[in-house]
């Protein structure tokens, strides 16, 4: 892993993402690994030329963040990196941004893998409607390894999503990406919904660079599924993640839960 440290103009950008009005990657690049990662695109504008995964630069920023400025709106944590990945540990670039919305009216939300989060439940019962989220694309973990295999295993982060509850702070979770016929996001809600009635779903994106490793990766799996992927991303995508969303909100109002989906990001307003 090359770990660089980086001066960054500003931690707090503007942000597309329909959850949210700003985000902080405090992060560039991430040691998670995830084979499907979409934010390998950034690369275009970092400069990097080593493999996605084998980097990361920690962003360091003179210009403080100033909450009131942000008030009344939404900030992420993160679109692009995990903002709680292993090297947190050793920065805490995430923990010193977080603390600057401390008793501010923004509103705060986490997205992660890790349970390194936590560390921060101080700050973040000092902020406004924090809510944090936490990303699964499987219940079992020996697929875990092979697609995040930097991540932290799947009972760490249901363990962690129960102590955040018991900490009354709001959490979510988001079943992404979707892998057809391998993620079973029935047994996620099963496992899950003890400790959180709302939960995301996101389907997996093959339109960039890691497409081959994704699909060499569902070989290895099970290589019968490689015409069906076929099938999905080339011929009929509509028609298949239409059926299943369909399914998928039927199956969380017969249960009770908040269904979110983010299938098709162009339908969404912020």
């Amino acid at each position: 892993m090359i770990v660089r440290e980086i001066e960054a103009r500003s931690l707090v950008t503007k942000t597309r993402v329909p959850a949210a009005d700003y985000c902080i990657n405090p992060y560039i690049g991430c040691p998670h690994r995830c084979v499907y990662c979409y934010a390998e695109f950034m690369k275009r504008f970092t400069g990097h030329s080593e493999p996605w995964g084998e980097f990361v630069d920690v962003k360091h920023c003179a210009k403080k963040i100033n909450a009131a400025v942000y008030a009344g709106r939404s900030v992420v944590f993160s679109t692009t990196t995990d903002a709680y990945n292993p090297l947190e540990k050793q920065y805490g670039v995430t923990r010193e941004a977080l603390s600057a919305f401390a008793g501010s009216k923004v509103r705060v939300s986490v997205l992660t893998k890790s349970d390194l989060v936590l560390r921060d439940i101080d700050i973040l019962k000092k902020c406004a409607d924090a809510e944090v989220g936490f990303s699964m694309a499987t219940v079992d973990d020996a697929f875990r390894k092979k697609i995040e295999p930097g991540a932290p295993s799947i009972a760490k982060r249901v363990n962690a999503l129960r102590v955040l509850r018991e900490e009354g702070i709001k959490c979510h979770v988001f079943v992404s990406p979707i892998f057809p016929e391998i993620t079973d996001y029935k047994a996620i809600i099963d496992m899950c919904a003890p400790y959180t009635s709302e939960f995301h779903f996101e389907n997996l994106n093959l339109r960039g660079s890691f497409r081959p490793r994704v699909l060499d990766l569902v070989a290895r799996v099970d290589r019968r599924l490689l015409p069906f992927y076929d099938d999905i991303y080339r011929l009929r995508i509509g028609v298949y993640w239409d059926a299943l969303e369909k399914e998928i909100i039927a199956c969380c109002a017969e249960r009770g839960l908040k269904c979110v989906s983010y299938f098709y990001h162009e339908r969404i307003r912020k």
